[in-house]
């Protein structure tokens, strides 16, 4: 038998029915009230950063539209420009907060792009290391991410916060805003 400690995922299993999200994610957690809470850790004025509940590795954020659209074709030039430079800003934080050797970054275009549950565009930044994948998710079929969460919200917004531009709000519960 195959034993995973992961005492941080009780959160999940003792959660409120009222935590339940009814329709699109990205649309109904920026609307929220704790950014810290649900995982935003950076908005801008048409899009916000939010870090990957299921990580691939430490500081898996996405980059995604506030407004939902669901074809890439379909967002607007000003949309563009704001996600582009949040882009932007979301690798300069994980640089400097984590330290990676490289990224990997890519759209999720499409229901069955995205697990087949979300049509709403959304790019994934997930930093990478040198030697980041090991013998486990080989022989042992089991992938190992090595940083909480919380810690790595708090290293992002960190970091967020120190960039040109930003504010950031005295609530450590709201997420730095570029406007």
């Amino acid at each position: 038998m195959e034993q995973i400690f992961a005492p941080w995922r009780i959160e999940w299993v003792e959660r409120d029915d009222e935590d339940a999200i009814d329709g699109c994610p990205f649309c109904v957690l920026p609307e929220r009230d704790d950014d810290r809470e649900n995982r935003i850790v950076a908005r801008s004025e048409r899009g916000f950063v939010l870090l990957n509940n299921y990580p691939y590795n430490p500081g898996h954020a996405m980059v995604i539209p506030r407004r939902h659209v669901a074809d890439y074709p379909d967002l607007t030039e000003e949309e563009l420009l704001d996600l582009g430079r949040l882009k932007q800003r979301t690798l300069t934080a994980l640089g400097d907060a984590m330290g990676p050797d490289g990224f990997n970054a890519g759209l999720n275009l499409g229901g069955a792009a995205a697990g087949g549950s979300i049509d709403h565009v959304h790019t994934h930044v997930v930093p990478r290391w040198s030697g980041d994948t090991n013998f486990m998710p080989v022989v042992g079929d089991t992938k190992v991410v090595v940083e909480a969460l919380e810690r790595t919200y708090d290293h992002l917004r960190d970091a967020f916060a120190g960039q040109e531009g930003a504010t950031v709000p005295d609530d450590e519960s709201r997420a730095v805003r570029f406007d």
